[in-house]
């Protein structure tokens, strides 16, 4: 009941919910911070940031505030996620291929009796 009264009448000077939104980003940034640091912070898998994404769009475009891209605009985002995923590629194939000359130089050692 207290708490209705005061969020009714905006009169309690305390608390969390008081605080003005930088006081309280500010507050939580910190908090985060220091769960990351003691490894309890929670890591979404792809699944659950991909849901919650799409959740987060939905809404936006529901209230009118999401983004509306420009044709530019989308071709230089899709360009850009294109050069990511080349990039990626790229490193795996290239991590794939030195993990195959190491294998091959440990099998060659290991053949020839060097140790």
């Amino acid at each position: 009941m207290a708490t209705e009264l005061n969020q009714r009448s905006n009169t309690s000077k305390r608390g969390f919910a008081s605080m003005d939104q930088a006081k309280q980003r500010e507050i939580a940034a910190k908090g985060g911070r220091a769960a990351h640091q003691q490894g309890k912070a929670h890591e979404f898998t792809s699944e659950e940031a991909r849901a919650a994404g799409r959740k987060g769009g939905e809404a936006a475009h529901a209230r009118g505030t999401a983004h509306q891209f420009t044709s530019e605009e989308a071709r230089q985002a899709g360009q850009k996620g294109g050069q990511h995923n080349r990039s990626q590629n790229n490193r795996s194939d290239r991590h794939d291929a030195e993990s195959r000359l190491a294998g091959d130089y440990a099998e060659a050692e290991i053949q020839s009796g060097v140790n």
